[in-house]
């Protein structure tokens, strides 16, 4: 079936075709759209699960680990502030190895308060023992969440996953979306075996959740960095499935045109098809450049990564995130991943843009290729930016002197 339908709907979708058995909410803008849709097929009996409205984030992120805990194929979904209101459980659930999936519909933090995306706040979950796989398409909301519950509940693995997509810009988007027969998903994710993970009145068990001291606290944290990186392996044998029977093929690391390129973007999110948009553009003006995207944060496929860095004389890191003393993120991983890898060669440009949903414009793209090419040229990395025009700083500076009393 295919069918025009919002990031959203497809998150919901993805949802009713893995059969979840237990869905705990709590609405948060612009997420509630998922919840509302999987309340009124939980209502209507087309599909089976069990929703429930918790009282809080925090609430409602405890009850999806401890029902994951006694068995069941468990979902939920938030957003920005909520996501971190249930920051405690995002760090607790990973440690009790207990697989389900978490939307995170990617929205600006305060202060100042925003209603539009970027991305500090799922980096803010970051190091907390969530998989994270971040979508690009409606289409990839669907897939990825299905690969989610694949991936997640992998004897290897057994660990919570986060699927992102940006909110506005992809939540409330209506693309067309190739939806698969249930039987068809069936067949590629067959109903959840907790094997050894179960939490019983007349079986009680220990799930890692005992006060421990150094060394075996130590012991256990690594297992999960152990579980998360298994996740690499994981996914690669659920994509192979996935590519079998659907047609679409999914790696950590998705490359666009980069096959004679000389320069890259590199970039995570939907506003990476907007860099395909200025690929394409700048190609048909003699450039060799091209696109890179991590679909996949955590594990972090650092192999997969240099490889598709390898022999580039340049590249773009965008960062649609700010860590105020620091600088991006990705940057970061992207300059770990380079050095540890020994490849050679390429200096990195390093931009921030698209905060709180700032677009990146096309010539904005033209720009940053521009930059990272005269800085090949000099072989040396240029200083970290923030895409930011002139006129954007009178006016926001207009808006300023308003707010503080002193007219324009």
């Amino acid at each position: 079936m295919r069918k025009l339908m919002t990031g959203n709907e497809a998150a919901a979708w993805g949802v009713r075709l893995a059969e979840v058995d237990y869905v705990p909410a709590f609405p948060i803008t612009p997420q509630t759209e998922i919840i509302e849709r999987l309340s009124e097929w939980s209502a209507t009996g087309e599909a089976a699960c069990r929703l429930v409205m918790l009282e809080s984030e925090h609430s409602m992120l405890t009850a999806a680990g401890t029902a994951a805990a006694t068995g069941v194929r468990t979902f939920t979904a938030t957003s920005s502030q909520g996501l971190l209101y249930a920051m405690e459980m995002l760090y607790t659930t990973p440690g009790w190895r207990a697989p389900f999936v978490l939307v995170n519909v990617s929205r600006g933090l305060a202060s100042p308060i925003t209603l539009e995306p970027d991305h500090n706040d799922v980096l803010a979950a970051r190091d907390s023992g969530f998989l994270q796989l971040h979508a690009a398409t409606c289409q990839e909301v669907l897939d990825l969440v299905l690969l989610a519950f694949r991936m997640g509940e992998d004897a290897t693995v057994r660990l919570p996953v986060i699927v992102n997509l940006d909110g506005f810009y992809l939540s409330f988007t209506r693309e067309p979306v190739q939806v698969p027969d249930m039987e068809a998903a069936r067949a590629f994710l067959p109903p959840y075996d907790a094997r050894a993970l179960h939490f019983r009145a007349g079986e009680p068990s220990a799930q890692g959740v005992a006060v421990l001291g150094g060394a075996p606290y130590s012991y256990f944290r690594y297992e999960t960095h152990l579980a998360a990186r298994a996740g690499l392996a994981a996914f690669a044998a659920g994509a192979r499935d996935f590519a079998q029977r659907f047609g679409r093929v999914y790696r950590p690391v998705e490359t666009y045109r980069c096959e004679d390129a000389e320069f890259a973007f590199v970039m995570m999110g939907a506003f990476a098809t907007k860099a395909k948009s200025a690929v394409d553009g700048l190609r048909a003006e003699g450039w060799r450049i091209g696109l890179v995207r991590p679909v996949m944060l955590r594990p972090w496929p650092d192999e997969e990564l240099a490889q598709a860095l390898r022999g580039l004389r340049g590249v773009v890191v965008v960062d649609q995130n700010l860590a105020p003393g620091h600088g991006g993120v990705l940057h970061g991983d992207v300059l770990a991943t380079l050095y540890q890898a020994g490849v050679p060669g390429p200096v990195v440009a390093a931009f921030v843009g698209g905060l709180g949903g700032r677009d990146i414009a096309l010539e904005e793209f033209a720009e940053m290729a521009r930059v990272v090419r005269t800085a090949a040229d000099a072989g040396k990395s240029p200083p970290a930016r923030m895409l930011y025009t002139a006129e954007e700083l009178r006016q926001t500076r207009a808006l300023q002197a308003v707010a503080l009393g002193g007219g324009v």
